[in-house]
């Protein structure tokens, strides 16, 4: 049995299911057949405070949601015991680490629990459930984007790749970046959809806290599934080298300021590129186009060169959020995934509230940025740093972006060499994640 028939087909946690029978309820491996997809995913639309799903919407979900492993907490004695009053949803998928390398990971969505279940320990047994079932089909990491920052702590999760949420003043912003020896070329929506995952597959590795795109997003993105509504709004534009080849595509919308026509908003949908002249130039489409007062976008990098691409750094406003979350089952395989920046000799001590991974782990980081981790002795060898942390801390530093020297200034991280941690954990490309789970 492979990796992915093992994660979607296997049974639920047992501890979990005997924790909710306790209490009435039933933590079920629901099917994804329509007879249970359906209840299932008004549940969900319910708890993410939508509006009752419509038969297109059913549908258009239903048709790319095999791969994904349905969880429902069930309870018999309600007025509708057929809709969950918990779900959660997970698939394999896979996220580069530092020096283009990718691991394989559960994601995790759709985590809901109806507001007449609160407090029951629904999610948790949801949450720890799945862990446990990851980690032992062998999944060596989890990773979600969050509603509520303030849940996933307690299991491990810590932000690793932070957002932007950019919001630019197209008036008082005026372009001062290079000209650009290509082209740019409006296309259909059709033809994005066409290009935009090859070029993302080309830089998706290079590229910290990005995620293997999810089953039916492109599709989403490009308005091109009869569920998305007003698909015709979205406009669609690539760059072409000199060469002829194309090296960049986006997706934007804009809505009219009917008060006044040339002060308009630009909402830049997805930018994907794969070289500094295809990211400026869609940028400068953007900056220059007629009408416009705002441009906004949304999963944004947060040190986008953008930002010295225009003549007055004031017009815009950068917001940064929490996006990406990673939780590591396999702490010595994680470890072992990706490249470090400086090289060094650390004895790292994990501690994991739900004693899925951590434990003692000596990691020797050589010139090349290679790592050996093995078990650590009992005693620290010389010529070792020594560091104490939480298994989410050390997700928070496995994509490079978060600072082990912020997190041991925070109280987070126990070492003498707060500094030489930070500088082996560092990387010089900034984490990302440009979607939502």
């Amino acid at each position: 049995m492979n990796l992915t028939t093992a994660h979607h087909d296997g049974p639920v946690d047992q501890q979990s299911s005997e924790k909710l029978a306790r209490r009435g309820l039933e933590l079920r491996r629901m099917s994804n057949e329509m007879k249970e997809f359906e209840p299932w995913f008004e549940a969900v639309s319910r708890g993410f405070l939508d509006a009752e799903p419509t038969d297109v919407q059913r549908d258009a979900t239903h048709a790319r949601f095999d791969y994904r492993r349905l969880i429902g907490v069930i309870d018999s004695t309600g007025v509708m015991p057929e809709i969950p009053v918990g779900t959660f949803a997970s698939w394999i998928s896979a996220v580069s680490l530092p020096g283009e390398h990718v691991v394989t990971t559960c994601a995790i969505s759709d985590v809901t629990v109806a507001p007449t279940h609160r407090r029951r320990g629904i999610a948790r047994a949801m949450m720890e459930g799945e862990l446990r079932r990851a980690a032992a089909v062998g999944i060596p990491m989890a990773t979600l984007t969050v509603t509520e920052s303030n849940i996933y702590g307690r299991y491990g999760f810590a932000p690793a790749a932070t957002a932007g949420r950019w919001i630019i003043d197209a008036k008082r912003a005026s372009w001062i970046g290079p000209d650009y020896p290509g082209r740019l070329d409006f296309i259909s929506r059709a033809a994005w959809r066409e290009l935009a995952p090859e070029i993302f597959e080309r830089v998706r590795p290079g590229r910290p806290g990005e995620a293997k795109m999810p089953g039916g997003y492109w599709d989403r993105f490009a308005g091109t599934r009869p569920d998305v509504e007003k698909p015709g709004k979205r406009r669609a534009v690539q760059y072409t080298d000199t060469e002829g080849v194309v090296r960049g595509v986006a997706l934007y919308a804009i809505t009219e300021n009917k008060e006044d026509f040339t002060k308009s908003h630009l909402e830049i949908l997805s930018l994907i590129s794969d070289d500094d002249a295809a990211h400026g130039a869609l940028w400068r489409f953007f900056i220059d186009h007629d009408l416009i007062g705002e441009i906004r976008m949304d999963e944004g990098g947060i040190h986008d060169p953008v930002l010295w691409m225009i003549s007055d750094q004031k017009a815009a406003k950068v917001t940064l959020f929490d996006h990406h979350y990673l939780r590591i089952l396999d702490l010595p395989v994680v470890l072992a995934s990706r490249t470090y920046a400086t090289p060094g000799r650390f004895l790292l001590d994990i501690s994991d509230p739900l004693d899925i991974t951590g434990g003692r782990w000596l990691i020797d980081i050589d010139a090349s940025g290679s790592a050996q981790i093995s078990p650590a002795p009992n005693a620290v060898p010389d010529g070792v740093t020594e560091a104490r942390m939480g298994i989410g801390e050390l997700g928070a530093i496995m994509a490079g972006q978060v600072s082990a020297a912020t997190l041991a200034a925070a109280g987070r991280i126990e070492t003498t060499a707060a500094v030489a941690l930070a500088r082996a954990f560092s990387w010089h490309e900034q984490a990302r994640l440009s979607f939502v789970y």
